[in-house]
């Protein structure tokens, strides 16, 4: 049996596109796996499935995969891609996304940008989660050059530092060590931030299940979150990574907004199914 599908990327953050509401399609981890594979398979940080919606009201639910072929619960890159999908198929400015975290709506910006409610930060030590009671605007996590990081859950959990230099922190050796450290139960996503002016935060960023990635939404997110609480930026920012800039914002009502990017790169058919 054979697949069509989308390459697309937010930033660089690059995605394998199936459409499955048609057709089921339910794929077991080592087919994840030999699909993101960038040597044997198409090649992606994540595998997303287009599935029928389950409530009334949604335009489409989004699952989603690691590389390694892990559950993503949350996507910002990717959310704006398929939002993009999804607005030029209903013809209309704004759409509602359904993903086992909770609905995502976004809506078309300027400059054929996407931007996405990525939905409220969540603080508590349980929801980040935690192994531990923590204070999450503290943890007690020390890594060679790495100290005092912040906890924030956008979807998915993420453990922010903030750091002098961003680029010299050998996140390929310290990134997989903090994820799977035993803070975290359900693993974490790990970014190194470099504030360099109120409005403007560098982030470099390693995703479990994926490694190092050119950009994360949702840890652009969380990022800004992290800054903020810390009273390190204003609460609308730049963030600056390897594959581009997004443009983040913390509401009052604790929602955060994010808007950048999308493109689509190619289009083809998997046959390894």
């Amino acid at each position: 049996m054979s697949r069509a599908f989308r390459k697309m990327h937010g930033l660089g953050n690059d995605f394998v596109v199936i459409d499955a509401r048609s057709v089921p399609f339910h794929p077991g981890r080592e087919e994840v796996v030999r699909l993101c594979d960038r040597r044997r398979g198409i090649g992606a940080d994540q595998l997303i499935i287009l599935c029928p919606p389950k409530k009334p009201g949604m335009d489409v639910f989004m699952v989603m995969a690691n590389a390694d072929g892990s559950e993503v619960r949350a996507c910002g890159n990717a959310s704006r891609c398929v939002a993009a999908l999804m607005m030029k198929e209903k013809a209309r400015g704004h759409v509602k996304l359904e993903t086992v975290s909770g609905v995502v709506e976004a809506k078309a910006a300027s400059g054929n940008r996407v931007t996405v409610d990525m939905g409220e930060a969540k603080l508590g030590w349980q929801q980040i989660p935690l192994a531990e009671e923590c204070d999450t605007l503290h943890l007690p996590l020390v890594l060679g050059p790495l100290a005092n990081p912040v906890a924030v859950n956008m979807g998915n959990p993420h453990c922010v530092f903030f750091v002098e230099d961003a680029a010299a922190v050998d996140l390929a050796a310290l990134g997989p060590v903090i994820e799977h450290h035993a803070l975290f139960p359900d693993r974490v996503n790990v970014e190194v931030v470099q504030v360099q002016a109120p409005d403007k935060l560098l982030m470099r960023v390693w995703e479990r299940g994926s490694g190092i990635t050119e950009a994360c939404g949702s840890g652009a997110c969380a990022v800004l979150v992290a800054a903020v609480r810390r009273g390190l930026s204003a609460r609308k920012v730049t963030v600056i990574q390897p594959g581009g800039n997004l443009e983040i914002e913390w509401l009052e009502n604790t929602h955060v907004l994010m808007t950048g990017d999308w493109a689509e790169s190619f289009t083809g058919t998997w046959t390894g199914c």
